[in-house]
């Protein structure tokens, strides 16, 4: 439990550049209250400062307590003006992030991409087969993706497969929520599209098979899946090993 103090914000991530379109640089801030002896950050806000207004633009955030808050301003919609993305590591074990990307176009605060909307959007099944095989289910594209675990190790596979490598009993695993989103000008034309990271869990949230990545493009007012792709981790293969 984390005992709020009545301290005073202070900057804790800085970026500049023309967000409301005017061709003149905005200083925009993200602000927190830094906790005694922890990198641990709360109360944080984003801060839009107008040369030509008096008074700063506060938008708070939803989430708005964690660690290492970043501050990354470009394109994303292709109106020539950058917008902010915001990102801050949430600190749990799932590794979760939480991004959110606000339009400052006219000195009016859009918010046009939630985490936690993508989180609801993008949800999976992942199923444990036969033959030391994972199936990964997208269910918003309705593709489906086979992992090959049987380099995963003797004592892993022997826990869950019989010497004929079928499963001792059924095993489902799960996709974890956000956890990075990162700016890529794939088609190199000054606008930025989304290459969101979720990771792929086996039995446990520590057994780790692999990740979703997942292509966003700004289309008809939201950002829109274009392509997608599963990684997996490599391993050195045990010629010794019989499966």
């Amino acid at each position: 439990m984390y005992i709020y103090r009545a301290e005073s914000p202070g900057i804790v991530a800085y970026a500049r550049g023309d967000v409301n379109g005017n061709r003149i640089p905005e200083n925009v801030f993200l602000t927190g209250i830094k906790t005694a002896d922890s990198p641990f950050i709360q109360n944080i806000t984003l801060l839009i400062q107008d040369g030509t207004a008096y008074a700063p633009a506060v938008i708070p955030l939803e989430e708005n307590a964690g660690y290492n808050p970043t501050l990354f301003l470009g394109d994303f919609t292709g109106n020539g003006v950058d917008d902010i993305l915001i990102s801050i590591t949430s600190g749990g074990s799932g590794g979760m992030m939480y991004h959110y990307i606000y339009s400052f176009y006219n000195n009016m605060p859009k918010l046009i991409f939630d985490y936690k909307v993508f989180n609801e959007y993008y949800r999976y099944e992942v199923n444990y087969k036969n033959n030391y095989k994972v199936e990964v289910h997208s269910e918003r594209n309705k593709e489906t993706y086979i992992l090959d675990i049987s380099l995963k190790g003797e004592d892993y596979l022997n826990e869950i497969y019989d010497e004929k490598g079928v499963l001792k009993s059924p095993i489902t695993g799960f996709v974890n929520p956000l956890s990075g989103l990162y700016p890529v000008d794939f088609d190199s034309n000054k606008v930025y599209e989304l290459l969101a990271y979720q990771r792929i869990a086996g039995r446990y949230n520590a057994d780790a098979l692999g990740y979703v990545l997942n292509s966003l493009a700004w289309q008809n007012n939201s950002f829109s899946l274009f392509d997608q792709n599963v990684a997996i981790f490599g391993a050195e293969k045990d010629r010794n090993r019989i499966l």
